[in-house]
């Protein structure tokens, strides 16, 4: 029988030991070495951006779009690896009812993390065009900015549109961006004019007229008055001309020389200012008026001051 010397035993126990820690550091260094391997092979599946991510690339997220519908746009052009991981950073950061709508243009790659948090903030990346409307532009006026201003927006289509809406497309200082159309200025415009007219909607009631009869009635304001002094006594004569069964005889529109009454429909989209005067017209003794060649207003009782006025002022 072999009998080990106490030294033997510790040298031997220390051996164990030392097999034991060099065990454990290995089979650490291979769980660290596998724990590195799969977090690089789990990024780059579901966190990096694909191989083919197109940079340049414009998203459009209609408005009332799905969480999954917009996962899977995203997904068949190659903005996202997974959709699953993209879904679940959205619901992180708040959910599908937080997605802002709109156009996304990535102009770099992105992880799918960055892609959800810009989606769920509106980070758009596109720089807005700004457009402004002047007071008494009609459609064809609005047309010939938007053509100039907007790649994609089609004259033709939005005259045949905008057609009916003439006089309920305010005026105003937008901002759109390069990749908006004419279906998306007619929706900006139209519903920037119910904001507006919203809060006088009761006042135009209470009177016993009607919206299309206060805005026809502002848009020849808007073309007859040359300054906020003018408006509301301008509107006070117009009406009175209709109230005595006297011809409108405004200059922006011919046919109202000759017929009795508001045109049918407005000729041009007035601006709050006319709006209000329609609304509101300042009462007075006054039957016409006229602008001298500074844009001066002069006012006449009868039609003979009338005539003087236009001896006086337009020679």
């Amino acid at each position: 029988m072999l009998n080990l010397s106490p030294t033997s035993n510790k040298f031997g126990q220390k051996l164990s030991k030392l097999n034991k820690i060099e065990f454990f550091e290995k089979k650490f260094f291979s769980f660290l070495f596998g724990a590195i391997i799969f977090l690089v092979f789990f990024n780059f599946l579901f966190f990096s951006p694909p191989s083919d991510f197109l940079v340049g690339t414009i998203i459009n997220i209609e408005e009332g779009s799905s969480l999954r519908s917009i996962s899977k746009d995203l997904k068949m052009n190659n903005i996202i690896r997974s959709r699953v991981t993209f879904e679940t950073f959205v619901i992180i950061f708040g959910g599908e009812k937080y997605i802002a709508s709109g156009d996304y243009l990535f102009e770099n790659k992105a992880s799918v993390f960055e892609v959800a948090r810009r989606v769920s903030t509106g980070e758009r990346h596109l720089a807005p065009v700004k457009v402004t409307i002047p007071e008494g532009f009609n459609v064809s006026d609005i047309s010939k900015v938007f053509v100039l201003k907007l790649p994609n927006f089609n004259e033709e289509t939005f005259l045949l549109e905008a057609g009916v809406k003439e006089g309920y497309l305010f005026p105003d200082t937008y901002f759109f961006f390069t990749t908006d159309n004419e279906k998306d200025v007619l929706s900006v415009m139209s519903n920037n004019y119910e904001r507006k007219i919203l809060p006088l909607r009761s006042k135009i009631i209470s009177i016993g007229k009607t919206e299309n009869e206060i805005i026809t009635m502002a848009s020849l304001i808007e073309e007859e008055s040359k300054g906020d002094i003018d408006r509301k006594l301008i509107s006070g004569i117009l009406w009175k001309r209709l109230s005595i069964g006297m011809p409108l005889q405004v200059d922006a529109e011919p046919s109202t020389y000759k017929t009795k009454g508001l045109p049918k429909y407005p000729i041009s989209n007035p601006g709050i200012k006319s709006i209000e005067a329609a609304i509101y017209p300042e009462i007075s003794n006054y039957l016409y008026y006229l602008h001298d060649k500074e844009g001066n207003i002069h006012f006449a009782k009868t039609f003979v001051e009338h005539k003087i006025n236009k001896l006086k002022y337009l020679k």
